[in-house]
């Protein structure tokens, strides 16, 4: 295995007990982050897993597939939770992409099924609006001020 391997192994181990400290450690200072919820740079990385790892106390994590190289890596991860703002029971399924700097993470892109989610953690409105721009668009917004909030009160993450 090599390093890149080591670290992409770190990072979903430390996910797996929600160490949000070591997962953050794994990060690049310039790295970003892209999901189908957050846009990502720098501080707000850990701050982003921090808070995800602080409301989801239940979520359990696998992850497999995990390969690397000296500048690019990818992982299949998958996770179980339930979404605080409906109650509902999740199961995403995702692709991670990685890139590599200085032996930390400089690119995480995280790919699942917006619609798939959405229709689990939203119900109704996410099977009738899941698909729609729209929607993701408000999933975002959401998602992004909740962030700031949270960013707000912890000021290594400013």
């Amino acid at each position: 295995m090599n390093t890149n391997e080591k670290l992409i192994h770190t990072f979903y181990e430390a996910f797996k007990v929600k160490d949000f400290k070591t997962m953050g450690e794994c990060y690049h200072p310039e790295a970003t982050f892209k999901d189908e919820a957050f846009d990502l740079k720098g501080k707000e990385i850990p701050a982003m897993w921090r808070m995800l790892c602080g409301v989801g106390a239940s979520t359990i994590v696998e992850y497999s597939d995990v390969e690397a190289d000296e500048t690019t890596g990818k992982a299949h991860w998958e996770a179980w939770y339930t979404f605080s703002q409906s109650g509902n029971k999740v199961h995403n399924i995702i692709d991670a992409t990685f890139t590599f700097k200085d032996g930390k993470i400089l690119t995480h892109r995280d790919k699942f099924s917006f619609y798939r989610w959405s229709s689990q953690s939203l119900g109704m409105i996410g099977k009738l609006l899941g698909w729609t721009p729209f929607l993701k668009k408000q999933v975002r917004e959401r998602a992004m001020g909740n962030l700031k909030k949270f960013i707000a009160k912890y000021p290594e993450y400013q």
